[in-house]
């Protein structure tokens, strides 16, 4: 599965970047050919863990590919079947939530969306504030889902943050090679 075509998203949670990065790293080492796509909102908010433009030239110099950053160019990846995976790495709260309702309005919902069409796997790296109250729902309902994968994750930070979760971002692309494999990478839920 050396050969296959791997995205690889980004969403919002910008305190989790420099890991993404890492893991796209590791991602990229594993498979020749990495798709980077971001949501709008990560291509366009400047925070203090870094410029959007310089997270997208990153991304753009690991993959030696063309950051896919608008629903518009998300949308082929379905009918063309441009992907043999997709990773959200990491997935938000908000994309949780999106993808669990079914709600395609930003660049991973759609790909996510375009790419599960053709039977293919997505692999979640969940990483959210709220991912043991109101984003339960959200990840117990994928978790049901055929094709949907998670990396291993945990809590965070049990004492100050309680209801956070974040994957292992480390376990990027061992999970995206059991989920090219149709299994989930176990044990899903990590001690903190």
């Amino acid at each position: 599965m050396e050969n296959a075509v791997v995205g690889f998203a980004v969403c919002g949670s910008f305190c989790t970047h420099a890991k993404a990065m890492s893991a796209l790293e590791q991602v990229r080492a594993r498979w020749q050919n990495v798709v980077p796509i971001v949501s709008e909102c990560t291509a366009d908010t400047d925070t203090r863990f870094g410029k959007a433009h310089d997270l997208m030239r990153e991304m753009e110099r690991i993959c030696d590919h063309r950051v896919i950053s608008s629903v518009k160019a998300a949308e082929p990846i379905g009918p063309q079947k441009l992907l043999d995976l997709l990773i959200i790495c990491p997935c938000t709260g908000n994309t949780l939530g999106k993808l669990a309702a079914g709600v395609t309005d930003t660049s991973v919902t759609m790909a996510s969306k375009a790419h599960l069409r053709n039977g293919r796997p997505l692999l979640i790296a969940p990483a959210t504030n709220d991912g043991l109250s109101v984003s339960a729902s959200s990840i117990g309902a994928l978790l049901a889902r055929k094709y949907i994968y998670f990396v291993p994750f945990g809590q965070d930070d049990p004492q100050n943050k309680p209801t956070s979760l974040m994957a292992d971002f480390s376990l990027v692309a061992e999970a995206a090679q059991a989920a090219l494999e149709g299994r989930q990478l176990q044990p899903l839920l990590l001690g903190s």
